[in-house]
């Protein structure tokens, strides 16, 4: 039976809005090493493999689809109820599996990628996150919303990171470099390489990380390196917001310019080594301390 000619528009106009409705409903994202990750709709159950990830699922609004964490998973207070699946250097996979996630968020250099792969290939979603910039996090909450169909939230937390990013960016345009020695751990003495995201919000505060030519994410060096490289700050972090013990074991060697002028400070690692909205917090509170060594050159 043919449709009237009246009718005609009317039924154009609902078949294309089908079309569109079918075309958005599947979602098709890279991750951050490039794989295609196909959803046939926004994910509703998610399990985040790295506290961070978790954190910044909620920051993107969709920490209502987080059914699965790993520890340590504690910001913001909801994601502490989240039930566990071990910890993120060793997933316990049968405990993902089980919880029939739709999405698998993992950190490619936190993770173990054989475990990431084998849920891979159980049939699960596996998206891989590496952050390795300040401005990735941005990144990074945007394709979270559009993975869980919290865009509107998504964006606008985006919107305001980049934001308060770009102010830090011009407040320490310009500022004399400062030969900064971020302290991981102490036995084994760890700090940071070149392409790890501390070593940006180094670099955004006007600071020259002395090992910034080390090409791993997290470097075991000496005590003999440290005092080689002489730098002006050391920066330090530990178990939480309290001073690490190991920070005053610097006061070993005088003739370093960090223990000279004072220069021993200390981070918590909450805000400064979880690839988060957060982490301009410890930013900024780096290149106060960065400032603070600035003013102390002129001193005798």
């Amino acid at each position: 039976m043919s449709i009237p000619r009246l009718k005609i528009p009317l039924f154009t106009a609902l078949t294309a809005a089908i079309a569109i409705a079918s075309a958005h409903a599947e979602l098709l994202i890279k991750d951050d090493t490039g794989r295609e990750i196909r959803l046939k709709k926004p994910a509703e159950r998610i399990v985040a493999l790295a506290p961070h990830i978790a954190e910044t699922l909620f920051a993107a609004g969709a920490g209502d689809r987080l059914v699965g964490a790993v520890e340590y998973s504690d910001y913001p207070a909801a994601a502490k109820k989240v039930p566990r699946v071990g910890g993120y250097s060793r997933i316990d996979l049968e405990a993902v599996v089980a919880l029939k996630p739709d999405l698998v968020i993992a950190w490619e250099s936190g993770n173990n990628m054989a475990q990431a792969d084998k849920l891979r290939a159980l049939g699960l979603n596996v998206y891989i996150s590496q952050p390795n910039t300040i401005g990735d996090i941005a990144t990074q909450l945007e394709r979270y919303g559009r993975l869980a169909g919290s865009e509107k939230i998504a964006d606008a937390a985006a919107g305001r990171f980049r934001e308060r990013l770009e102010k830090i960016r011009r407040d320490n345009a310009g500022k004399s470099p400062v030969r900064t020695f971020y302290q991981v751990w102490k036995a084994p003495l760890v700090t940071v390489g070149g392409p790890q995201i501390i070593s940006d919000a180094i670099r955004l505060c006007g600071g020259d990380n002395v090992f910034g030519h080390l090409t791993q994410m997290a470097p075991r060096v000496s005590i003999e390196a440290v005092v080689a490289a002489d730098p002006e700050a050391i920066i330090a972090t530990g178990m939480g917001d309290a001073k690490p013990e190991w920070l005053d074991d610097w006061l070993r060697w005088p003739q370093l310019q960090a223990v000279k002028r004072h220069n021993l400070f200390h981070i918590n690692p909450d805000i400064m080594q979880r690839h988060t909205p957060r982490i301009l917090e410890g930013t900024e509170q780096l290149c106060g301390y960065l400032e603070t060594v600035r003013g102390r050159r002129a001193r005798p």
